[in-house]
């Protein structure tokens, strides 16, 4: 019997949907709905038809600790859950660099691996696992395998699958691809959507080791030969940034699709996500604080402070603790011009999060100004930051609830519930949560320069890292 491995893909970034998503905080770390975050939801989903040791996230050093807690946070994952990217190449050298790794840690050819990216949005799980059941069953015939989502709408934006084969198989099969097709133009995607024989690409792959390596040789031979000759890690910079559908699904000898019918989203952007949210009875999907009068079809997403839309239609307002977002709706892709205007006045909500989950709890920008900044910092029991220093800020905690260890310049003191301490510049300093409930604290920061490259990492020897 072959085993069933599973790689999360969770690197890359975008602004599509920002202000929630921005360059420090990716969507795929995001929750989008009521639920976890995308990364969080996907883990869980592959959950379903995999054992967590077998469960594995290839990401960039950027964004390798954030994975680990979020992973760690909805489920067991292994302690080697992490296979870390030196540099992003796109898909193709990902996915590759994820199965060298599985084949270090004992997977052999015969074992089947399902590729899924972290930041897509599927409403019905079940479905989901079912669908990938059906997919290795096909990789264990000897395909490279793919899911393909029928069209609800004739989307410029996806590559395409040409399977109208699948026609012919009962509900749950699979069938042969006829080809894959690149971005098409509204009419002709049209009538791919008619047709009911084109399915968007969903990026979700599925092969055994040994079929994998028999079509790269094929296709992308420098990329075998990489991994052949155990040089990947070694020379991935040196490797080109190519997709794995362009690299090697394209061009691949025996391509088999399965059709995915879970409610799958890419959540692309704001409009694609109000597309998959539940409505009430005047069409409008509503996350967080929100009154709607006499309002319709129209998405609010309003955890921060209540929002009220009067005589308000197709909307999309999207609010976050240090921007504001309306458009109509089926403009949101607009939203990229508004990114890079920010970029070009150098404006930090272009780029910077107001709030973050770190692997030692989470932090809430409250407000910023030109000398100043005020934080809210939530930090797990057991957990603590590194210790470091600053070049030019100083810095105020006040304990809002639980009780902070904190170490100044190798002393360490207890500082309780209504008490603060304050950090000067250059000193050396830790903050740690040494109880058993969260630990809240307000951090003042003060100084001519408050940006967050402005941290001086040290170890235990105070060597900086």
């Amino acid at each position: 019997m072959s085993n069933v491995y599973g790689l999360v893909l969770a690197g890359g970034s975008g602004v599509r949907l920002w202000p929630k998503s921005r360059e420090e905080l990716p969507k795929q770390f995001l929750s989008l709905t009521e639920g976890g975050t995308l990364l969080q939801e996907t883990v869980t989903r592959m959950l379903r038809i995999l054992p967590p040791e077998r469960l594995y996230a290839v990401a960039g050093a950027r964004w390798s600790a954030l994975v680990s807690f979020q992973a760690r946070e909805a489920a067991f994952v292994p302690d080697d859950f992490l296979i870390e990217e030196p540099t992003p190449r796109n898909t193709a050298p990902a996915i590759l660099l994820g199965c060298e790794a599985l084949r270090e840690r004992g997977a052999s050819d015969d074992d089947v691996v399902i590729v899924a990216p972290s930041d897509h949005l599927v409403k019905d799980a079940a479905r989901f696992a079912q669908a990938l059941k059906t997919a290795v069953e096909a990789a264990q015939a000897g395909f490279m395998v793919t899911l393909g989502v029928l069209p609800t709408r004739p989307e410029t934006g996806f590559g395409y699958i040409h399977c109208p084969a699948i026609r012919q198989k009962t509900a749950g099969g699979w069938a042969q691809v006829d080809r894959f097709v690149e971005k098409p133009s509204l009419e002709v995607a049209r009538q791919y959507m008619e047709s009911g024989e084109y399915f968007w690409n969903g990026g979700i792959f599925v092969f055994t080791l040994g079929t994998l390596y028999q079509e790269v040789e094929q296709a992308a031979p420098d990329l075998y030969d990489a991994a052949r000759k155990g040089s990947l890690l070694k020379n991935f910079e040196a490797l080109p940034s190519i997709s794995f559908d362009y690299a090697v699904m394209e061009r691949a000898g025996r391509v088999a699709m399965v059709e995915l019918d879970a409610g799958w989203s890419d959540v692309g952007s704001w409009d694609t996500l109000y597309e998959v949210l539940d409505k009430d009875d005047a069409r409008n999907a509503v996350l967080g604080s929100a009154i709607l009068r006499d309002s319709s079809g129209c998405l609010v997403d309003s955890r921060y402070r209540l929002v009220a839309l009067v005589d308000a239609e197709d909307l999309i307002v999207v609010d976050s603790p240090d921007a504001l977002f309306i458009t109509k709706r089926g403009a949101s892709q607009k939203v990229r011009g508004v990114v890079e205007k920010l970029k070009a006045d150098g404006r930090k909500e272009a780029d910077q999060a107001p709030e973050s989950a770190r692997p030692w709890g989470a932090y809430r920008i409250l407000c910023e100004e030109d000398r100043f900044k005020i934080k809210r910092i939530v930090i797990t029991p057991g957990k603590r930051l590194s210790l470091q220093y600053h070049h030019h800020r100083s810095e105020h905690w006040i304990v809002v609830r639980g009780t902070a260890l904190v170490e100044i310049d190798g002393k360490e003191r207890f500082v309780h519930e209504g008490e603060s301490v304050f950090i000067p510049k250059s000193a050396r300093h830790r903050l740690g949560n040494p109880g058993k409930v969260e630990l809240e604290i307000v951090e003042i920061q003060g100084g001519e320069y408050l940006g967050e490259d402005d941290i001086v990492r040290l170890d235990d020897d105070f060597k900086r890292v």
